[in-house]
């Protein structure tokens, strides 16, 4: 009886270890697709911001803004360009621009 209580310990022993790793795993896998989400809404929001922007711009001065450059300076727009790849294309100055944002 008590070699039966021994053999039990050694096979719940590997049962839990393996089991803590699936969760440690589940849980970081998770983590980082959540944090992959949140990036790729955060483009999202710099794209509607930028168009805005230059919606905004086009309503108060009559033209689409020329460059990105030009909504940072006289807009007060913030992009943290670290992260986020802005690609800015003004066609003529009352068709409105081509934008988009992307990951770095």
């Amino acid at each position: 009886m008590y070699q039966d209580k021994r053999k039990r310990r050694w096979w719940i022993l590997p049962v839990i270890l393996l089991a803590a790793v699936i969760c440690v795993s589940a849980f970081v896998l998770l983590g980082n697709r959540s944090g992959e989400e949140m990036r790729a809404e955060g483009a999202a929001a710099i794209e509607a911001a930028l168009r805005r922007s230059a919606v905004q711009c086009y309503v108060v001065e009559g033209v689409y803004p020329p460059d990105f450059e030009y909504l940072q300076e006289n807009y007060g727009l913030q992009v943290n360009t670290d992260d986020y790849y802005v690609v800015y294309e003004a066609f003529a100055s009352n068709i409105p621009p081509t934008i988009h944002v992307l990951e770095k």
